[in-house]
């Protein structure tokens, strides 16, 4: 924990992101007073509100509910089998801001009948970078090198809510307090090549997943392809959020530190042991509530990107340190519970990582060095210091800014120090390319943005190491280049 606080406290400190009670009340006073609002006024103001709350709130469980749902929908995988990308990722994949450079396997376990069990392989002739969350996405463990197996492979034993029994000798128990959750689990390649991408498919396929009662013969893992499958799990800005909501409290328990969206959530019409069927006006009126709650989470992006991670850049750790420590920690203090730094992060992205820095990091950027929003009818370069940080490799990916996910219909969506034909600089640097067109010569660099759209970019450093978080290897911003 020590060690990992030292690493937090390395990131900028946020922002305030909303208005603080002292201004509000400032503006308050020195604005007409209004008449009293009837009862009816009143009443519906606090379901719009109840029903912000709630999408707020429930955001990382609904981010995970999208994702199952996409699977059941789109894919024949079930819950305790193996969904993957036997390619690297393409447009289809409609997560929020995925990695397009890595082979992904993403199991969704339910322990509802028992304890279910993932085996990992031990780093011989691949690598898995990932991590085991519960149903609101809470770091249970790491696996791999950075995780706590080490490299050496593991049976991580997923415990479901109450359970009491003993520990069979031999596994990582890890407790959790949701029966459903998922491992988002990368096989990551030694280069770019077609021969490493299927050497990488080849040793996530040593992955297992299965139930602890069949421990001791356990039967071959069912391996589901989803690649070339268009899966969306964008969030929904409307009233089908709250019928995923739904789902998830019908499904598992309440966690003592909810307890207080109990009540909220009646009066939006979700209850535990009731069905969830709202009438037109009801799910009108939650169509209202849900685009005033985007409109405010989004808001709240932009101020995010007013924490510069360092001095002269634009680039933004894409989460605030406060929620990162709390989720590692399994919300262990008992005074510290950012709902809001929470539910803004699963607007954009999904995944929560138990020991942030050491298998990857992540810097991110919505403007260009002039402050302007990254739009993609321009053209821009990014020139890639030489020597970056990394002991694995780094990349860059292009995201649609409306919906946080790979653009639609473009061939790829990023470039990375392992892309196939990447010219570099004579001092070592890489110019990458961002617009509609690629400059002449350098379609190896380029990444295509939508010309009718805004984008953003995620870098990522995976194997980061200390010159990365002590800043003598600093990130340049995005320049436009006309």
């Amino acid at each position: 924990m020590a060690n990992r606080r030292q690493f937090l406290q390395t990131l900028p400190a946020a922002g305030a992101t909303l208005a603080t009670a002292g201004q509000l009340a400032s503006a308050e006073a020195a604005a007409p007073t209004a008449a009293p609002a009837s009862a009816k006024e009143l009443a519906r103001t606090a379901f719009e509100r109840r029903a912000i709350e709630a999408m707020v709130w429930g955001m990382p469980a609904v981010n995970l509910d999208l994702m199952y749902q996409a699977m059941l929908r789109e894919t024949k995988a079930r819950a305790n089998q193996m969904l993957y990308w036997s390619a690297l990722l393409d447009w289809k994949n409609q997560t929020l801001t995925p990695n397009t450079d890595v082979v992904y396997l993403t199991p969704y376990y339910d322990t509802k009948d028992g304890p279910v069990v993932l085996e990992i392989p031990p780093a011989d002739d691949g690598i898995i970078n990932g991590t085991l969350m519960d149903a609101w996405q809470m770091p249970l463990e790491d696996v791999g090198p950075a995780g706590v197996d080490r490299g050496r492979g593991g049976k991580y034993l997923i415990l479901p809510p109450g359970h009491k029994e003993p520990v069979p000798l031999g596994f990582i128990p890890l407790q959790s307090l949701t029966y459903k959750g998922y491992a988002l689990l990368r096989s990551i390649l030694r280069s770019g090549s077609p021969t490493d991408l299927a050497k990488a498919v080849e040793y996530g396929k040593r992955i297992k997943i299965y139930a602890l009662s069949q421990a001791a013969s356990p039967p071959p893992t069912v391996f589901v392809d989803a690649a070339g499958v268009f899966y969306d799990a964008t969030i929904p800005y409307d009233n089908r959020f709250y019928d995923s909501l739904d789902r998830v409290v019908q499904i598992e328990p309440w966690l003592q530190r909810d307890r207080a969206m109990i009540d909220k959530l009646k009066t939006l019409g979700i209850e535990k042991g009731k069905r969830f069927a709202p009438d037109a006006a009801t799910r009108q009126a939650l169509d209202a509530a849900a685009a005033q709650a985007h409109a405010l989470l989004d808001y709240r992006f932009v101020e995010l990107f007013k924490t510069y991670f360092a001095p002269g850049s634009r680039w933004a750790f894409p989460a605030s340190p406060e929620f990162a420590e709390a989720a590692q920690s399994g919300y262990a203090d008992p005074d510290v519970y950012p709902i809001d730094d929470r539910g803004l992060l699963f607007t954009y992205i999904f995944f929560t990582p138990k020991r942030l820095g050491e298998g990857q990091f992540y810097l991110m950027v919505i403007d260009d060095k002039a402050g302007a929003v990254l739009d993609g009818s321009r053209n821009y370069r990014l020139n890639v210091p030489a020597d970056a940080p990394v002991r694995q490799y780094w990349s860059a990916t292009v995201y649609d800014r409306a919906t946080h996910a790979l653009i639609r219909k473009m061939s790829h969506a990023g470039r990375s120090s392992q892309s196939p034909g990447l010219q570099k600089n004579a001092d070592g640097s890489v110019d990458l390319y961002f617009g509609p067109k690629a400059p002449a010569g350098k379609e190896a660099n380029w990444v295509a943005t939508d010309a009718a759209g805004k984008f953003e970019v995620l870098f990522r450093f995976y194997g980061p190491t200390k010159a990365l978080f002590d800043k003598t290897w600093v990130l340049p911003d995005i320049v436009e280049v006309k």
